[in-house]
């Protein structure tokens, strides 16, 4: 049976996030389009996922502003005012509706739990890899991560002490959240080893957005954009592996 107050509900809260993100200008229009998309086919798979969604978002705002003057000083910041384009929202988004949609075409596929962690885990990628750009970039010291060699703050496959802290936090952080919202919202305790995945893929996929960008990015082979599509989905894979055989 089609729950149609449930579609309604998603599509209000797509429609609401999307005119709000319009107005305070966190997305260009076709960024807050192709998120309204997005929203739309991971709220249907799952609310709960919608609303995990729309935390990261939020905090990604906060993370991208945070010391936003000196980042536009440094010619380091994201857009002219921290806004993200639908290139951004593909790169991000991509992942996270793919599992979404294996949810509603082929739910037996794995377990919902499976499923959730995967998700919980692409978007633990993206967090981390946030986090470790626009606070790590703060930090004048920093390391090309396959050579360690002295760069400039903001340089492809840069790391620094700042970085990485935030990249673990900011993926403990978002699995820890995601847990609690799986836990009140649908009665769905994950076990703690559970809870440890998307850490895991997490961190070990900004790790592997900043070796393909040291190497593969700086050769000028592929874009931020695909670099960060490419580790989100790595990473993903990464939680897939560690879901079926821990």
């Amino acid at each position: 049976m089609i729950d149609y107050s449930g579609i309604l509900a998603v599509v209000l809260i797509c429609g609401i996030m999307a005119s709000v993100s319009q107005y305070m200008g966190i997305m260009t229009t076709t960024g807050n389009i192709l998120a309204f998309i997005e929203g739309l086919i991971i709220g249907l798979a799952s609310l709960t996922w919608l609303v995990i969604l729309l935390i990261f978002l939020l905090t990604s705002v906060a993370v991208t502003r945070y010391g936003f003057d000196r980042k536009k000083a440094a010619g380091v910041q994201e857009g002219n005012k921290g806004e993200r384009g639908w290139r951004n929202v593909a790169a991000n988004g991509a992942t996270p509706m793919l599992v979404a949609l294996l949810l509603l075409l082929v739910p037996g596929w794995i377990s919902y739990e499976g499923f959730s962690i995967l998700f919980i885990s692409s978007v633990a990628v993206a967090a981390s890899d946030t986090a470790a750009s626009e606070i790590g970039v703060l930090n004048p010291r920093a390391y090309l991560i396959t050579t360690f060699r002295r760069v400039k703050a903001g340089t492809n496959g840069g790391i620094s002490s700042t970085g990485q802290l935030w990249a673990f936090l900011a993926a403990l952080y978002t699995s820890v959240v995601a847990a609690g919202f799986l836990l009140i919202m649908e009665s769905l305790a994950l076990a703690p080893v559970h809870i440890i995945i998307p850490v895991i893929a997490g961190f070990a996929g900004c790790q592997i957005d900043s070796v393909i960008g040291a190497t593969l990015e700086n050769a000028g082979h592929i874009g931020k954009l695909g670099n960060n599509m490419v580790s989100i989905a790595l990473g993903t894979a990464g939680a897939l592996v560690l879901f079926l055989y821990l």
